[in-house]
C-alpha cells in the first residue's frame, strides 16, 4: 500500500508498507490488543526468569521476594534452564518482531532524497541513506526477472558509484505505484523550467 504525505510543495514522503491500514475501529482495537498482549507476555517472561534466578542464586532474593509462591515462581522452580532459556528467547523474539516491512522515500527539492527501510524488530532503528541532489544523475524505473516473474523496481543512479540505489528493495511494489512515485519524485526534485 502506498501512502503519500506532502507537507510542503517542495517536500514529498512516499511510504510503501506491507502493514494493512487500520481504518476501522475494530482494526485499531485489534492492534492495541496485540500490542498489549506482547507487553504482557514479555513481562511474564522477565518475571519467570527473575524467579528462576532467585531459585538458583540467593543474592537476588531481596529483589524477587514479592514474587514468592506466585505462578511465575512455581513454574520457574519446576522447570530446567535447558528448556526455560530457549523457550524464553523464542517468545521474547516473537514479542519484539514487527511482522511487517515499511519502506519510504523522502524527496526534498534542492537537498536530495532519503531512502529508509524499517527494521525487523521494535528494538532497532530503521536503516536510512541520504543522497544529495548534486550526486543524483538520474532516477529510473527498471524491470528484472526473479524466478519466472518480472519485478519492477525504482532505482537512483548516484555519481561515482558502481551500483544503483534501489528505492524499495524489499517490497517491490506494483508498476503503477512505482510510476506514480517516479513521476512525483522527478517533479518534486527538479524545479520546473
Amino acid at each position: 500500500m502506498l501512502s503519500i504525505f506532502r507537507p510542503t510543495s517542495t517536500t514529498v514522503l512516499y511510504t510503501v508498507s506491507t502493514r494493512p491500514p487500520a481504518t476501522r475501529l475494530s482494526a485499531r482495537l485489534q492492534r492495541m490488543l496485540k500490542g498489549s498482549l506482547r507487553v504482557a507476555v514479555a513481562t511474564f517472561i522477565f518475571l519467570l526468569l527473575l524467579c528462576k534466578l532467585h531459585a538458583t542464586n540467593s543474592t537476588v532474593s531481596s529483589i524477587a521476594n514479592p514474587l514468592l509462591d506466585t505462578f511465575p515462581d512455581v513454574l520457574a522452580r519446576n522447570s530446567h534452564w535447558r528448556w526455560l532459556a530457549p523457550i524464553s528467547i523464542i517468545f521474547l523474539y516473537l514479542c519484539v518482531r514487527k511482522g511487517y516491512i515499511e519502506e519510504s522515500l523522502l524527496v526534498m527539492r534542492g537537498l536530495g532524497v532519503q531512502t529508509s527501510t524499517s527494521s525487523p524488530t521494535y528494538l532497532s532503528t530503521a536503516s536510512t541513506r541520504f543522497i544529495p541532489t548534486s550526486s543524483i544523475q538520474d532516477i529510473f524505473l527498471h524491470e528484472a526477472f526473479k524466478g519466472f516473474e518480472v519485478k519492477f523496481y525504482l532505482s537512483i543512479v548516484v555519481e561515482n558509484e558502481e551500483d544503483l540505489v534501489v528505492v524499495f528493495p524489499n517490497i517491490f511494489p506494483k508498476r503503477q505505484l512505482l510510476e506514480e512515485v517516479w513521476r512525483g519524485t522527478k517533479a518534486c526534485l527538479y524545479e520546473p523550467k
